[in-house]
């Protein structure tokens, strides 16, 4: 039986779509069965429609604390019944109340490797270093078991490198190919050990 796989994604939503393209392709044994987003205007939720993917808006009200939204958040993704959560650009910090309600495995991808990075403009961080020697950086995904950020159980990286011709647009477009790469052949292998042990 193929995996559910509940995407949460806050914006352009080009690591949703490598999923989508994976599974339609037959390269992922995953059915999407929705995709969250935080932003009412992320080109992610269009991606899902145009799939057929249902496609859902929960975004943080006026005054709401972070306790109340991760409980709202929570409901909509568990009532999907979601095997694994993915998220591919989700650009908030899921509490461990939202953690442990979903019980899932939540799997995220970052675009800088263990212990680099953390947090946002992981990217462009490293970009500005190579002024300073640095000649790569790389992507990781992860498991995501607490509140830490960017620093769960690793199942799986890559290394990019940095090339002297390199303008940032260029370095961007390598690290996010490495993304939609990685996390395709992450999920794979994932999901594959998941279906094997609920067979």
């Amino acid at each position: 039986m193929s995996a559910r796989l509940v995407v949460l994604a806050s914006g352009w939503g080009s690591n949703a779509q490598s999923i989508i393209d994976a599974e339609k392709a037959q390269l992922l044994d995953v059915q999407v069965v929705g995709v969250v987003s935080n932003h009412l205007d992320a080109f992610v939720l269009t991606r899902a429609r145009d799939a057929a993917i249902p496609a859902f808006h929960v975004g943080r009200e006026e005054g709401e604390d972070r306790h109340t939204y991760d409980s709202r958040l929570a409901h909509v993704v568990k009532a999907l019944k979601p095997d694994v959560v993915v998220l591919a650009g989700w650009m908030r910090i899921l509490s461990n109340h939202f953690i442990t309600a979903v019980d899932a495995p939540i799997i995220n991808v970052h675009p800088a490797l263990p212990g680099e990075f953390a947090g946002t403009q992981a990217i462009e961080r490293a970009f500005a270093e190579r002024d300073s020697g640095r000649v790569s950086s790389g992507v990781m995904v992860h498991l995501v078991p607490d509140e830490g950020v960017d620093d769960g159980p690793v199942l799986g990286t890559t290394v990019v490198p940095i090339l002297e011709s390199d303008m940032l647009e260029d370095f961007a477009t390598r690290m996010h190919q490495a993304e939609h790469h990685l996390l395709v052949n992450v999920l794979s292998q994932f999901t594959a050990t998941i279906s094997h042990l609920s067979s």
